[in-house]
């Protein structure tokens, strides 16, 4: 049974930082694909980072490159984001997701609906 816990959120000044967390439990060595969604009041879930097989982060979204870090750790049971120069536009439930078996980071998911696990959310709040 895979389950994905978030955990870090809150509220913060804008030009703050946070740092999420996503630990995955249930997930063996084919749970090779994690990513960070977030979404806003009236807004659709949008993906912001990705990484493949714990290595080099394959994507950010331009809203959040260079200011977000994701990184996995050795065991690739648990997902960051490290959030730094918060804007209010940051304001948003943020979400981790998990697949298994992705070939490549070029096959990572963009959709959400693409993802098989997800974890309930974190709210992060800027003013």
């Amino acid at each position: 049974h895979v389950q994905l816990v978030e955990s870090g959120g809150g509220s913060v000044q804008a030009g703050g930082s946070l740092r999420l967390s996503c630990a995955a439990s249930g997930v063996d060595d084919s749970w090779n694909a994690m990513t960070w969604f977030r979404q806003a009041p009236g807004k659709p879930r949008e993906g912001i980072a990705r990484i493949w097989s714990g290595k080099s982060p394959t994507y950010y979204a331009v809203s959040v490159q260079g200011r977000f870090i994701i990184s996995q750790d050795d065991a690739k049971n648990t997902v960051s984001l490290q959030m730094n120069d918060l804007r209010p536009e940051d304001t948003a439930v943020y979400y981790c997701a998990a697949k298994p078996r992705v070939s490549s980071a070029y096959n990572c998911p963009r959709s959400s609906n693409e993802w098989n696990y997800w974890g309930q959310g974190t709210q992060v709040t800027v003013s």
